[in-house]
């Protein structure tokens, strides 16, 4: 039998997020982007949360790269957070590498002992 790995084994979780040249800089869009498998841990706990994560953006000059954007977001499985950090400090990086005209972000957490958690970060 012979097994075939797919994708690249190179692939490692990073925090650094790669842009690319917004090809349309004179004109607003909107960019909705759905990351629905954000792992973290509890800080408390260590136990496993689970969220999904929605990010809309007018970009500027730049864009997000998507392969750099799953590696940044898998960069946090293993990492203890907050909700309200984790969600803050991802909105934080994501205008600090695009400068977007606009962002929104929206974490839906998964229940965990009956309470669902949504963080939403705004930024100019």
């Amino acid at each position: 039998m012979t097994i075939t790995k797919l994708g690249n084994p190179k692939a490692r979780p990073s925090k650094e997020l790669e842009t690319f040249d917004n090809p349309y800089p004179d004109r607003d869009y909107w960019v909705r982007i759905e990351c629905p498998e954000f792992t973290c841990l509890c800080p408390i706990t260590g136990q496993p949360d689970f969220a999904k994560i929605y990010i809309d953006y007018i970009p500027d000059k730049r864009c997000v790269e998507l392969k750099s954007l799953k590696l940044y977001i898998w960069s946090f499985r293993d990492e203890g957070h907050f909700h309200e950090e984790v969600a803050n400090r991802i909105a934080d990086d994501l205008v600090r590498a695009m400068q977007p005209r606009k962002l929104k972000l929206r974490m839906v957490f998964n229940v965990r002992g009956g309470i669902t958690t949504t963080v939403e970060v705004e930024r100019p």
